[in-house]
């Protein structure tokens, strides 16, 4: 069939054949990053049942990250000391550096200080991180690698090359939505929760990144399963993946802050941006506790009925 398409050409119909299934690869990929490293293991922010633990885990390993165990780490690092010396991808210091400058350069000494005292416990404690981090190195070879360039090698016909190529790009793609959170929603976008955070809600990156671009509201709400006001799916798909996980009982307790207490923070903290409660008020001292209080992760602590719906 492709006898008489030139051969650059039958590269690139080979490359577009392979690329619809390495897209579908690169996607449940990105699930395991935001709905499993980053709104479970990092913010506790529902709860999981063993095999939704299993598949979150199986998911993230396709990305061709770090372990669940470093990426949270940083992860609450990075909250607990947002654009500060200790935060692993500071934006203060610019947007390559926090797209991708900090993995290439040595960690500073204060995130390494900071990161020997954050609690882990919980997440060592998960016997499916146990698992992932004690036979991490060999289940990232063939989940990330492996799988995604020999089965449609083996299943289809593609060529070893096509594959190869295939799959880098798709990890490439990957893993710059997902630093684009670190990056472009710590730069720009609108601050309609909280006007003296750096962290923006960005449209853009929301899509990208399945929905973890609204990155003002999950700095200001961190405990947040959807991290972001607005139940869209389409803006939000990892909040949609949670929900099917809830309807048919694999995940429970989701988290979210009551209507009442969005709209107090809006108004007190926000830069006039929201769309409801856009007005801006003299920030209180209740309020800035409050604003204060939620970047403290690991700490923080549900007091009051009014927080939860």
């Amino acid at each position: 069939m492709l006898g008489a398409v030139p051969p650059i050409l039958q590269h690139f119909y080979v490359f577009k054949a392979w690329s619809n299934t390495d897209l579908i690869y690169g996607f449940v990929g990105g699930l395991g990053v935001t709905a499993g490293a980053h709104r479970y293991w990092t913010h506790k922010s529902y709860k999981a049942k063993l095999p939704l633990r299993i598949i979150l885990a199986t998911l993230y390993l396709t990305c061709g990250m770090n372990s669940i165990f470093d990426w949270v780490r940083d992860h609450r690092i990075h909250h607990k000391f947002t654009e500060t010396d200790a935060d692993p991808h500071n934006a203060k210091r610019g947007l390559f550096f926090s797209h991708v400058g900090w993995l290439m350069q040595k960690k500073h000494p204060e995130v390494l200080r900071r990161g020997r005292q954050i609690d882990m416990s919980d997440v060592l404690a998960d016997p499916v991180v146990q698992f992932e981090e004690r036979y991490f190195k060999p289940l990232l070879l063939i989940f990330s690698f492996l799988i995604p360039v020999s089965v449609p090698c083996l299943l289809w016909g593609e060529t070893w090359w096509n594959a190869t190529l295939a799959n880098i790009l798709r990890w490439v793609v990957l893993l710059n939505c997902i630093w684009a959170v670190n990056s472009f929603a710590h730069i720009y976008g609108l601050h309609p929760y909280n006007r003296k955070i750096q962290p923006a809600d960005n449209r853009v990156v929301s899509a990208i990144a399945l929905g973890e671009g609204w990155h003002n509201y999950h700095h200001t709400f961190p405990w947040d399963y959807k991290t972001s006001e607005l139940g869209d799916y389409g803006l939000n798909v990892t909040t949609g993946f949670i929900d099917f996980f809830a309807y048919i009982g694999w995940a429970y307790d989701r988290k979210q802050p009551s209507e009442n207490l969005i709209q107090k923070v809006v108004q007190q903290a926000g830069d006039g941006t929201h769309p409801k409660w856009g007005h801006v008020e003299e920030v209180s001292e209740e309020a800035e506790q409050l604003l204060n209080a939620s970047n403290e992760v690991e700490d923080f602590k549900l007091n009051s009925e009014d927080r939860f719906k």
